[in-house]
């Protein structure tokens, strides 16, 4: 085929198959945007969205940096993202659970809407801080990635992954932000903010007791 000619094709489309599997694998980042998305706003999921691609490029800047090895292999530094990322999700968790506003239908949805800034921080940080992030990143950047590699085709497979992550939550913001889904999940909202609660929980929970073998 003549695209195979072209160099670095192979590698591209096996990061991009890669990509696309890890952006809609089940995760603390598809439940917090649906979170936001069904207790919110499309527009609070669409800027969490976003803040997940961003934060994409926080772990493809240290990859490139050559630092994703050594995080990996750091008991004190993994343990401090792994650590601090659980504690994040079992506060968002908790504050999901917990939360009265969010549970009273007949509140206005303007009045609890997440301003930008605050669902854009939301994505952002779920994602920086899930050290599974950090252990793909390191099996990306160590078995794609050689000292060969220019930095151009580096920054290419960010742009990948990063693509790959904000057309996917955004699609998810759309789904689970539809009329027809928002007056389902209204007839049973305290029941859907329990289970998404408990999710986010688990999965801090999860987190904190996981290693990085």
């Amino acid at each position: 085929m003549i695209f195979e000619s072209i160099p670095y094709f192979q590698e591209i489309i096996t990061l991009s198959i890669i990509a696309v599997l890890m952006a809609i694998s089940p995760g603390a980042d598809f439940v917090m945007v649906t979170r936001n998305s069904i207790f919110y706003s499309r527009k609070a999921g669409l800027y969490s969205a976003i803040g997940i691609s961003i934060a994409i490029w926080v772990h493809v800047a240290y990859s490139i940096a050559g630092l994703a090895l050594i995080i990996s292999n750091s008991i004190i530094l993994f343990s401090i993202i792994k650590y601090l990322g659980a504690a994040y999700l079992i506060y968002i968790g908790w504050k999901t659970f917990t939360s009265k506003s969010l549970a009273d239908v007949n509140e206005s949805k303007s009045d609890i809407d997440l301003s930008r800034w605050n669902a854009f921080k939301i994505g952002f940080i779920t994602n920086v801080l899930n050290p599974k992030t950090t252990i793909f990143f390191l099996s990306i950047f160590t078995q794609l990635v050689t000292v060969n590699t220019p930095l151009w085709l580096q920054i290419v497979y960010g742009v990948i992954i990063s693509f790959a992550h904000l057309v996917w939550f955004v699609s998810v913001s759309f789904l689970f932000s539809h009329p027809m889904l928002l007056r389902k999940f209204t007839q049973y909202k305290k029941v859907v903010e329990r289970v998404v609660g408990s999710v986010l929980i688990t999965f801090g929970l999860k987190v904190a007791v996981s290693t990085n073998n």
